[in-house]
C-alpha cells in the first residue's frame, strides 16, 4: 500500500465519521422540520461533492463540514429550550401534559370517535 492511498484511506474514514455525526446531530433538533432539513442537507452536500479528487479542495470541504457540525451542535442546544407538540407525521402519543415528570397523558385513544 502506497502513502498516496494510506492518506485516501484515512480521509475516507474521517469523511464517514463526519458524515455519520452530521446526521446524529441532526437527530438532536426539538423541530421535525429543521431535523429533516438538517439531514436532507447534510445527504445532498456529500452527494454533490463525492467525486471530488483534489487533496486540497477534499480537505476545505471537510473543514466546512466542522464548521457546520459546531454550528449545528449550537443549534440543537437553542432548539431545546424552545420544544413544541409533536406534528402528526412524527408519529408518537398525543395528548396533554400533566402528571409529575410532564409525561404525556392520553385524554382519549386516537382513531376511536
Amino acid at each position: 500500500m502506497s502513502v498516496v492511498s494510506g492518506v485516501k484511506g484515512e480521509t475516507a474514514a474521517q469523511a464517514r465519521s463526519l458524515y455519520r455525526q452530521l446526521l446524529r446531530q441532526s437527530d438532536q433538533f426539538a423541530a421535525y422540520n429543521f431535523r429533516e432539513y438538517a439531514k436532507r442537507r447534510t445527504r445532498d452536500a456529500f452527494r454533490e461533492h463525492k467525486d471530488v479528487q483534489d487533496e486540497r479542495q477534499i480537505q476545505e470541504l471537510m473543514q466546512k463540514g466542522l464548521k457546520e457540525l459546531q454550528s449545528m451542535k449550537r443549534q440543537t442546544v437553542v432548539s431545546q429550550f424552545f420544544q413544541l407538540d409533536r406534528l402528526v407525521v412524527e408519529g408518537g402519543k398525543t395528548g396533554k401534559q400533566g402528571g409529575r415528570r410532564n409525561d404525556i397523558v392520553r385524554q382519549k385513544e386516537t382513531g376511536w370517535d
